[in-house]
């Protein structure tokens, strides 16, 4: 080092770790999260008071030589910390004053390049020159070149996550069996909390090659994380019942951190094993409340099948036993009996037939349940079927140069079908489910067997469909009518109707 330089840094480099170590005093006190932080910065002015202390003592037993080198050491130590200290400033002080925040790798990034260009030009002045050291030293820059491929994996690594975005302090992130918050981005690792409070360290390089979710931030983006817990239920309960009483559940609930919008919605994923699977959907606000937030929307929806006269399902196996086989069929059997014959009791159809009659019917009927919004028959199909209603409301449409018109409802009770099943005729109507419609279908070869055994019920039962069929007709020539009604002459006729104007 030149004599001119060591001069002046004898003459300066008290001053200059007074000031230095004033500066992380007041850092200190405006930062008090910046304690950890400060260490790098008190261990370097430390170890330069040690060895300017030993410079001052050895200066009379060593030659001016051997005091000069120390003083160059305790220089270099005094502008590392320096160089700590100003980048703590930087990041920590005046980037937050005017509303930059920058992830922590850059302020590690920032503080290596600084210090590593120190270090080049501190070798420089004291008469090394550090690029022939390293481009003559071919085995050294191999063998640190070996050493440092993950160190450099995990620095880039690092730095592309920052600048791509896809990982921010703060965001809740998901790996293989690990769930948690990033609280820090550093140039080797990424650091994640759990809910249990354990840090994981999670090397950068890592990140690039494998795959992870990310949840963004709700301040940010007003998004949430949907979550799903399932429920086994017995495969006798009507899916839209049990459908309706989980969404129900939540909507009334009023859980924490379970978002109003977007909605809960159920749905049915299974029906294997003896029992139906439902998956309750809910969009969760706090990504470190899942199990909790999971336990009370579980709660809530077990109450609501409670309430709706719902039961749990269980994995069933069935094991023929002969006897006791045979008495739970014929049990099953029978009720399944009483079912259809009440079914045939409530229908206008058959209500006047005797109680034989009636069973006889029940015997060929066959369950045949639909969903809200499916197309029980279609107007112009060819099907020799009869559907009894047993619950639910389904319309009836006609259709008329492409034009639907309803033109009545069906209920409890009702039937349709019937021209199909007695004389083959094609479907006259369309029948759409306005609701879940439960019904039991009698088919033509059911119907004739019951009929050549009692011939006499043919006219029992076209006495009420000749009823039946003069109203029909007449509501579908009323449809057919208002389909070909100028519209210009049906607008005027409901302005005269309103406006109270006479013809």
């Amino acid at each position: 080092m030149n004599t001119m330089f060591v001069a002046l840094m004898q003459k300066d480099l008290l001053w200059a770790m007074v000031v230095t170590a004033l500066v992380a005093l007041v850092l200190r006190w405006l930062k008090p999260a910046l304690r950890s932080e400060l260490v790098p910065t008190w261990s370097l002015l430390a170890l330069s008071g040690v060895g300017q202390l030993g410079a001052v003592l050895a200066l009379p037993y060593v030659q001016a030589a051997g005091a000069s080198l120390v003083e160059g050491l305790v220089t270099a130590l005094v502008v590392l910390a320096m160089i700590q200290l100003t980048v703590l400033a930087l990041f920590h002080g005046l980037m937050p004053a005017v509303g930059i925040k920058a992830p922590r790798i850059a302020q590690d990034l920032t503080v290596t390049s600084l210090s590593i260009g120190w270090v080049l030009l501190w070798m420089r002045m004291s008469g090394v020159d550090a690029a022939q050291l390293f481009t003559t030293s071919a085995i050294i820059t191999a063998v640190l070149a070996f050493a440092m491929q993950d160190t450099l994996g995990n620095v880039l690594g690092g730095v592309a996550l920052q600048l791509d975005n896809s990982l921010r302090v703060g965001e809740w992130v998901r790996m293989d069996d690990i769930s948690g918050r990033v609280v820090d981005v550093r140039w080797r690792y990424t650091a994640i909390e759990t809910r249990t409070g354990e840090t994981v360290v999670v090397p950068n390089s890592w990140l690039m090659k494998n795959r992870f979710a990310v949840l963004r931030s709700q301040v940010d983006t007003g998004s949430a994380w949907r979550r799903a817990v399932f429920f086994n239920v017995e495969a006798s309960a009507v899916p839209s019942v049990v459908i309706a009483a989980l969404e129900q559940a939540v909507a009334d609930g009023h859980i924490a951190h379970v978002a109003a919008s977007p909605a809960a919605s159920a749905v049915l994923m299974d029906t294997a094993g003896g029992f139906y699977r439902y998956g309750l959907r809910y969009w969760l606000t706090a990504p470190q409340f899942d199990d909790p937030t999971d336990s009370a929307v579980r709660m809530h929806a077990l109450a609501a099948l409670v309430r709706a006269g719902v039961g749990l399902g269980l994995e069933q196996e069935e094991r023929l036993m002969i006897k006791e086989n045979d008495n739970w069929r014929l049990a099953q059997e029978k009720r399944d009996l009483q079912k259809r014959l009440a079914a045939v009791q409530r229908t206008a159809l058959f209500a006047n037939l005797s109680v034989a009659e009636q069973e006889a019917l029940a015997q060929h009927l066959v369950h045949a349940p639909f969903v809200k919004g499916s197309t029980l028959t279609r107007q112009g199909a060819v099907a020799h079927w009869l559907y009894l209603i047993v619950q639910g409301e389904a319309s009836v449409l006609v259709e008329t140069d492409g034009i639907s018109t309803p033109v009545s409802a069906l209920h409890d009770g009702d039937f349709f079908g019937e021209m199909g099943m007695l004389t083959g005729e094609p479907r006259s109507a369309s029948v759409w489910a306005v609701t879940d419609v439960d019904c039991y279908r009698l088919d033509k070869v059911g119907f004739a067997q019951v009929l050549a055994a009692r011939p006499g019920m043919a006219d029992a039962i076209s006495a009420v469909l000749a009823e039946r069929r003069k109203v029909f007709d007449a509501k579908v020539q009323a449809a057919k009518h208002l389909a070909h009604a100028a519209p210009s002459d049906d607008l005027l006729a409901r302005m005269k109707s309103f406006f109270g104007l006479m013809d």
